[in-house]
């Protein structure tokens, strides 16, 4: 039975300490200190989207144009921070698709592969503000399933990620999220400034297909986790990497053909300039860089 135990063990790395008690290099960081207050947050962020359409229905819509334009680039900013420091790390660690432990060393590498696992973690915070401003402007229809489930459970696996194994393995997920986002703010950015952009915007097509590829990447990239010898970081997260990755993949999917379906319906073949598109979070962009108006909320059901 002990020699059993002991390759589970070893296979999925179990009895990591830091996995069930958290990195004391980041116990007293934001957040990481305090389950109650990111906690509060989400329970806060799925009471705003239930109740805040409710709340805007007899109020005017607000523009927020020049907040948006600035909240879209920040996070342009903020996305490509990680991005630049998750490669730097990688690079001088020398990152291997092998296998990746987490660096629990209180060295500099370590203390930086922590502090933007933590970044990464913070962004997915900061993004929850996407629903806040659709309810605000009234775009309901923009509050789907899977723009509501993608947020608020990012937030949740990333607080975890940052908290108990910042870095390792998961640097690959972390780092091609942020990659995709730096484009995809810079989209929404460019959007928000209104119809004149649109001339910019000729490559929105190709958003959504860098999003499937994302997930299949993953996906294939924890499959492959499976078949390597023995790995200090904790199997168990690739298969959570998996699962989860899977549901968006399908979700996503998903609704993009139904978008795909709906516009052969309407004689248009293909994904060309002057349609809408469907993004990773459940938004759908016209061709003049707009949301589709609507004052009503509406939370797609899959």
């Amino acid at each position: 039975m002990e020699a059993i135990i002991a390759a589970v063990n070893e296979k999925y790395n179990l009895t990591n300490k830091e996995v069930f008690e958290g990195d004391p290099r980041v116990a007293d960081w934001p957040f990481m200190n305090n389950l109650a207050s990111f906690l509060t947050i989400i329970i806060l962020y799925l009471l705003v989207v239930k109740h805040g359409p409710a709340f805007m229905e007899n109020r005017p819509a607000f523009s927020l144009t020049p907040l948006l334009v600035v909240y879209n680039f920040a996070l342009v900013i903020l996305s490509a921070y990680i991005v630049i420091e998750m490669l730097s790390c990688a690079i001088i660690q020398g990152y291997s698709l092998l296998c990746q432990p987490v660096n629990y060393e209180p060295t500099e590498i370590g203390i930086r592969e922590a502090s933007v696992s933590w970044w990464y973690f913070m962004s997915k915070i900061i993004e929850l503000l996407d629903t806040v401003f659709f309810i605000l402007r009234k775009k309901g229809n923009q509050i789907t399933f899977l723009h509501v489930y993608h947020h608020s459970t990012m937030a949740i696996i990333c607080w975890y990620v940052a908290k108990y194994v910042p870095g390792g393995e998961k640097f690959y997920n972390g780092g091609f999220n942020s990659l995709i986002h730096v484009f995809m703010y810079t989209y929404y950015g460019l959007a928000a400034m209104g119809p004149e952009m649109q001339k910019y915007l000729w490559w929105k097509r190709y958003l959504t297909e860098f999003q499937l590829i994302q997930f299949v990447l993953v996906n294939l990239r924890s499959i492959g986790t499976f078949f390597n010898g023995p790995c200090e970081y904790p199997m168990w997260m690739n298969v959570v990497a998996l699962f989860y990755s899977s549901s968006l993949l399908i979700l996503f999917l998903n609704f993009y053909l139904k978008s795909y379906k709906a516009s052969g319906q309407n004689g248009v073949k293909g994904c060309r300039s002057h349609e809408s598109i469907t993004t990773i979070k459940g938004q759908v962009i016209s061709s003049n860089g707009q949301q589709p108006s609507t004052n009503k909320a509406f939370i797609k059901k899959e």
